[in-house]
């Protein structure tokens, strides 16, 4: 099957649109969705069965972003096809070097919120990834001009290891707690959200009293401090792919920073305990894979099995990945006039996760792209 140029398509089956809600038939008419039967659709209909979700997203994405730093376009459009084809067709890029504005303008590729460049300090990030301050007194400029030139959000590095103790060396906050709540207000005084990198639990308290808007990895996240998180609303986004590489850092850190190293590896070992205690606590979870740097694009369907495999229900998961996830960005899900961006499985994933490995139509614009059937 070829993609379509402005032809109907027809859906029959299950077309999920929201928590336990679904209906029996989707149409596509001119790239967008309708759920009533079109009165005339010429002589290039085509029929597609199966389970539908709107578009997936993956929340914590870095297209544009290698093991380097920056990437060439062409690589960074090989990553958004490759989150393309897994059924991505929303991305909130987590922090990118690469200025990606280009990709909105590509009808092929998944949908893009940007956040500009992780902003961090010094020694105090992974090298030629971030917005590097050398006098952290220009955090709020800095978050105001990362505000102004991205789509809504500003990613900021809230903790890393601080060489510069030796053997010591450990997680530590990069920010001053004032510092920190006077950028905050910087973002939301020019309408964008905030999410922080944060790995400690020394950290935590710092973001909460800043107001950031979502917290990403949550690895250090205190028991004692998840309800509060649930209560105020903040999403956090566990990415498993990249928390499962903390033993393999901490091999790597041993020798010259034993602490550190012992961190990683505790952190790792409950990795799982922790996504399901974030769960269960009430917030909100966000379905990111960490794709560019260390890990490759098109994993969506690796996270999700992360996530079940911590003990979050199949079904929350997908509705983290599908609905939930889009609402969260601001986009929204499969009802009348909606641009007709949405996947197809030939079984529920809600059953059975594994399913989002295959999809058998993958259809961005109402244009079929991708999938098992093309």
């Amino acid at each position: 099957m070829s993609a379509l140029a402005g032809p109907t398509l027809h859906v029959r089956g299950h077309v999920l649109v929201g928590d336990d809600r679904e209906v029996g038939d989707l149409w596509v008419k001119d790239g967008n969705v309708t759920l009533t039967r079109p009165s005339a659709h010429g002589t290039n209909m085509v029929s597609l069965e199966g389970w539908v979700l709107p578009g997936l997203v993956d929340v914590h994405c870095h297209i544009g972003l290698g093991a380097d730093g920056a990437v060439d376009p062409a690589t960074a459009q090989e990553q958004a096809i490759a989150d393309r084809d897994s059924g991505v067709l929303l991305v909130r890029d987590a922090g990118s070097p690469l200025d990606t504005r280009w990709v909105r303008s590509r009808p092929d590729l998944p949908r893009l919120v940007r956040a500009g460049r992780h902003v961090a300090r010094p020694k105090r990030y992974l090298r030629h990834y971030g917005l590097e301050l050398d006098d952290i007194a220009q955090l709020p400029a800095a978050v105001t001009r990362e505000a102004r030139g991205g789509d809504g959000w500003v990613k900021l590095v809230g903790d890393w290891i601080d060489r510069d103790l030796g053997a010591d060396a450990d997680l530590r906050p990069l920010w001053p707690d004032d510092l920190l709540a006077e950028a905050v207000a910087a973002a939301h005084a020019e309408a964008a959200r905030v999410t922080v990198h944060a790995f400690s639990d020394e950290v935590i308290p710092s973001l909460l009293a800043a107001g950031v808007d979502c917290i990403e990895h949550g690895t250090g996240i205190d028991a004692d401090l998840m309800y509060e998180i649930s209560e105020r609303g903040i999403a956090v986004t566990p990415t498993l792919l990249q928390v499962g590489r903390f033993d393999a850092i901490a091999r790597q850190a041993e020798g010259k920073y034993p602490r550190f190293a012992d961190r990683m590896r505790r952190l790792h070992a409950r990795r799982y305990d922790q996504a399901r205690a974030l769960y269960e606590a009430g917030i909100q979870i966000l379905v990111g894979t960490d794709a560019g740097g260390t890990i490759g694009h098109g994993r969506l369907a690796d996270e999700c099995a992360e996530l079940v495999a911590a003990g979050i229900p199949p079904a929350a998961v997908v509705a983290a990945a599908g609905w939930q996830g889009r609402e969260y960005l601001g986009f929204g899900s499969l009802v009348e006039g909606a641009s007709a961006d949405f996947v197809v499985y030939p079984a529920d994933p809600r059953l059975d996760v594994e399913v989002l490995r295959a999809p058998e139509a993958v259809v961005l614009r109402g244009q079929v792209v991708a999938g098992t059937t093309v």
